[in-house]
């Protein structure tokens, strides 16, 4: 490994083979502790009702219930990230599956608002350790094809996540078992993982870097939580000028954060994050792809909930089933890209996004559902199942030894891209939905809105495609 690069040239690679025998076991198991992670992020929200009634929660405590686990997990992220390089990364995936768990059961137990707002906290503290670690191990697990095709079922599980926590929600609270069952359902899942992961997952020594560089640690953490918490909460509570000001600051923290880090490295310290990740070939355009897609993704999802329940009415297992389309050709792109020819697979990323914009479009105007919805949002899932390739090309280069580094980046990335997403559309489709006669015309409106965010991705996705040789240190 070069001492001054965080890149490998594409003629080598610092990966090794994942062993004949434990290849296939070993992805399905950490692949479906990061679906549970993601499941999570909403599989609550059709349950707010339910749980209001039975602890008598305030409105703050139910934005809490639902907006905690994506605010610590989203903070957490990058830290889960060094803690895994520091201690190992099977160390680390099954220490955050294991507090993972057991906080899911105590929330399915929680008596009160106050208890299950905390172990929500911790399910996204657990979430943040160990999701982090799942694109390291194939980072470091396999190669070539094999690598390909693993990501692109990281990425079909991210998605797919996501949507199916709104429907799997739906479903459960449809046999009438009340809310503790949205979690207790997930605790034999987690129990069966960690008996696997334990006798499965590689042991290793991290990266054989040292030093968690707390002054980053903390500064980081400050820059990322002053900047969500404001997005996540302040739609329902009106946009209060304490997170304006919250969000103002987070960009002179995240400032303040970039010169300690440098003044690190100056010192011949370990940064939280390394500068030199950031100048492998296809990170920080695959950075911008990666914050402006999942934007889309993300608002599209919220904003389709919304229309499809409120407007049109439709039950919360219904208007899941609308997704399913979407979630299904994202899954086929990004399954399909690595068999595709080379020559074919860096043009296909910026051709997704030239699909996708329309797409939005077309989903505002068949804003009636039906047949119409259910095509646009095919054509969205297809568009935007490029993003597969991005993370591949994003990270084809990175030294295996700084694939935590990579990972943590790219997670916390697509995390606040979400949250941008979903808070700055969903608040424009919200005013509009209740402004204007007419919920076609705030559906045809937000769809343009993501229908720009798609043109952004696909614009920062040509830099990443003409990238093709490794940058000097």
């Amino acid at each position: 490994m070069s001492q001054t690069a965080a890149f490998s040239p594409p003629a080598r690679t610092t990966t090794r083979e994942a062993t004949p025998k434990a290849s296939g076991l070993l992805l399905t198991i950490i692949l479906v502790g990061q679906f549970l992670a993601i499941l999570n992020v909403n599989i609550v929200n059709v349950a707010t009702p339910t749980i209001e009634a039975d602890l008598h929660s305030s409105g703050a405590g139910l934005q809490m219930i639902v907006a905690g686990y994506t605010i610590v997990y989203a903070v957490l992220l990058i830290t889960g990230a060094r803690v895994g390089d520091l201690f190992g990364y099977r160390r680390a995936f099954l220490g955050g599956l294991a507090l993972f768990t057991l906080t899911t059961l105590a929330a399915g137990l929680a008596p009160s608002t106050g208890w299950l707002v905390g172990f929500r906290l911790l399910q996204g503290a657990g979430a943040a350790m160990m999701m982090p670690q799942v694109l390291t191990l194939i980072q470091r697990n396999y190669q070539g094809a094999a690598r390909g095709r693993a990501i692109g079922l990281w990425s079909l599980v991210i998605s797919g996540g996501i949507v199916a926590g709104q429907a799997l929600g739906g479903i459960l609270l449809g046999f009438g078992l009340g809310w503790r069952v949205l979690f207790l359902v997930l605790v034999p899942v987690g129990l069966l993982l960690l008996v696997a992961g334990v006798r499965v997952l590689p042991a290793d020594q991290g990266g054989g870097r040292t030093g968690l560089d707390p002054l980053g640690l903390v500064t980081l953490s400050a820059a990322v939580l002053l900047f969500v918490v404001p997005l996540v909460l302040g739609r329902d509570l009106g946009w209060p000028l304490w997170g304006w000001l919250s969000m103002g600051l987070s960009v002179l923290t995240f400032a303040a954060f970039v010169r300690i880090e440098r003044w690190v490295t100056a010192r011949g310290g370990r940064p939280l994050v390394d500068a030199r990740v950031l100048r492998a070939p296809g990170m920080r355009p695959g950075l911008a792809v990666l914050l402006f897609g999942p934007a889309t993704w993300g608002a599209f999802l919220f904003t389709s909930a919304l229309h499809l329940q409120g407007d049109l009415h439709m039950t919360p297992l219904a208007s899941g089933m609308m997704l399913v389309p979407c979630a299904l050709t994202f899954g086929l792109v990004g399954l399909a890209w690595p068999r595709l020819p080379a020559r074919l697979q860096r043009p296909l990323v910026p051709f997704g996004y030239v699909v996708a914009a329309p797409a939005y479009i077309g989903l505002g105007l068949a804003a009636d559902g039906g047949l119409a919805y259910a095509i646009m949002s095919a054509l969205i899932g297809a568009g935007l199942g490029v993003q597969v390739a991005v993370t591949n090309m994003a990270t084809e280069q990175v030294d295996g030894a700084y694939a935590a580094d990579a990972s943590g980046a790219l997670l916390t990335v697509m995390q606040l891209g979400q949250v941008i997403g979903v808070s700055a559309i969903g608040t424009l489709f919200i005013s509009l939905d209740r402004s204007i006669a007419s919920a076609a015309s705030a559906s045809l409106t937000t769809s343009a809105a993501m229908a720009g965010l798609a043109v952004l991705a696909g614009v920062s996705s040509i830099f990443l495609v003409r990238r093709r040789t490794p940058l000097p240190a």
